[in-house]
């Protein structure tokens, strides 16, 4: 495509594995003498089974094209393949075969660390990552105190980054990468590294930049970061490109796919939880079903069950059982059965939720699962800006805004006046 700014054909990594034989134990300095005795032993005629290679495809036969100004998200499951697409698209490894052209000026944030010199401080990485790419001493000097202003780490700023925490690698990084102007730039996870703030700070860097028409490759577990940020979407599994296409069909089919349903628990003939289930196609849509299976070597007087969807951090969002609905319950002795929990309408920002499970006869616990089961959760309808969890928390709620005024009682909106 004549339009595109990254083109990728036919790409493929190929790495090999090295295997010890059965029985291999912890290799010392008499291990490595006794290995090099018989490989050249092997080479005289002899014989060795100390190790056995395999090989391994992290990238096969993949094909795209980025456009200028696009934000492409890649997102899929760990060992999928995304960071060797990136570190290939760096540069920083070659591919096995296949053609990258790249028509621009690459600037990566991969790992902490990456592209910086422990032994130098912040003030003379920020010089080196800068004739790394390219630029004159004049333009780096140029952007130079809105770099340190971003990253926050003027105290230390000729201290050897070897001593910086990985959140002060981190800022530092992405002030670089990010304020050095290049045509391409690619991050990697790794600003989940970061605080709240700066990560807030890192997502409004990617928006101008991408306002400016350079080209953002990110790559993220983060579904609703994403969904806000990116223009198209890449999904990797395994190696190869399951799908290419817009942002909401490729969330949507990685959350399908990708995300437990269901987990089963062994039954200690005692009254316990057995299964715990999600549905996932209401979940796709917006709704919230879990259904939890319990069963008992006796008959249970007046079974309760009840769910609590809390935050991955710990923090509880919302709870409900059985007692709060009565009619959800007409069976008062009984030693097996399914209680179903349906919410219409998740009041959920888009994230990941743990869900917690209990069950009792009324009056005491029975069997308690602080962490049955965990789901990704990807708003149908979101908002159209960065939701700081901080800030907004992880609830979703719809109020109405007005502005009141002293003497006219309504502040009409600028934009709104003909």
């Amino acid at each position: 495509m004549s339009d595109a700014i990254i083109t990728v054909e036919n790409l493929g990594k190929k790495y090999t594995l090295r295997h010890a034989a059965s029985g291999a134990r912890y290799t010392a300095l008499r291990d490595v003498i006794s290995a090099g005795l018989k490989r050249f032993l092997k080479r005289s005629g002899g014989s060795s089974a100390a190790s056995h290679q395999d090989e391994f495809w992290a990238l096969q036969d993949v094909s795209f094209n980025v456009k200028q100004g696009e934000v492409l998200g890649i997102i899929g499951r760990n060992g999928a393949g995304k960071s060797t697409l990136l570190k290939i698209l760096s540069r920083i490894t070659e591919p096995t075969r296949g053609r990258i052209t790249l028509r621009g000026r690459v600037a990566s944030l991969l790992e902490v660390g990456t592209g910086f010199h422990p032994e130098l401080t912040g003030r003379e990485n920020i010089f080196l990552n800068g004739a790394i790419l390219g630029m004159t001493r004049a333009e780096i000097t140029r952007k130079f105190d809105e770099i340190v202003a971003f990253a926050e780490v003027e105290r230390f700023l000729d201290t050897q980054v070897k001593h910086y925490s990985s959140g002060m690698y981190v800022r530092l990084a992405f002030a670089v990468a990010a304020h050095l102007e290049p045509e391409i730039l690619i991050v990697d996870e790794v600003l989940a590294v970061g605080d709240a703030d700066f990560q807030r700070k890192c997502l409004g860097q990617i928006h101008k930049v991408s306002r400016q028409g350079r080209t953002v490759l990110l790559v993220s577990h983060q579904m609703d970061l994403i969904t806000r940020l990116a223009t198209s979407a890449l999904l990797l599994h395994r190696g190869k490109i399951e799908h290419h296409g817009t942002v909401s069909e490729i969330v949507h089919s990685y959350l399908g796919s990708s995300a437990g349903n269901e987990a089963r628990f062994s039954y200690a003939n005692r009254a316990s939880v057995v299964a715990v289930k999600l549905n996932q196609e209401r979940l796709l849509s917006g709704s919230l079903e879990i259904a939890v299976t319990f069963a008992a070597p006796g008959p249970i007087s007046n079974p309760t069950v009840g769910i609590v969807v809390s935050t991955l951090g710990g923090m509880p969002v919302f709870g409900s059982n059985t007692l709060m609905h009565p009619s959800a319950s007409q069976m008062y002795s009984i030693s097996s059965g399914q209680a179903i929990f349906l919410l219409d309408g998740i009041p959920l920002l888009s994230g990941e939720y743990n869900i917690a499970v209990w069950l009792s006869n009324g009056m005491t616990n029975l069997d308690h699962l602080p962490e049955a089961l965990s789901f990704r959760y990807q708003d149908p309808a979101p908002t159209p800006y960065y939701a700081d969890p901080q800030v907004q928390g992880p609830c979703k709620v719809t109020p109405t805004w007005r502005f009141d005024t002293a003497d006219s009682g309504v502040l009409e909106h600028p934009h709104q006046k003909n």
